[in-house]
């Protein structure tokens, strides 16, 4: 009964109703990225492939105009 009890618990999405995954929404993009400034897995992120795809792309976009570091070097 507990191992039923343990998985039922839902989780909330990474990517709630309505964000749109932009470069310039920063707050999100932040949200997919390691503390060393690496862009996390899929299966880490809980994304489809195509939000994943999407992120990468936003995440890069981001760091090219310096919205975003592309290493964090903050020891």
């Amino acid at each position: 009964m507990n191992k039923l009890r343990r998985f039922s618990r839902r989780r909330l999405p990474p990517i709630r109703y309505g964000e749109i995954i932009d470069y310039k929404n920063i707050s999100l993009l932040r949200r997919f990225i390691s503390e060393q400034g690496k862009i996390l897995s899929r299966r880490l992120n809980k994304l489809t492939s195509k939000q994943q795809r999407l992120m990468t792309v936003a995440i890069k976009r981001a760091r090219v105009l310096a919205l975003l570091p592309f290493l964090n070097t903050e020891n």
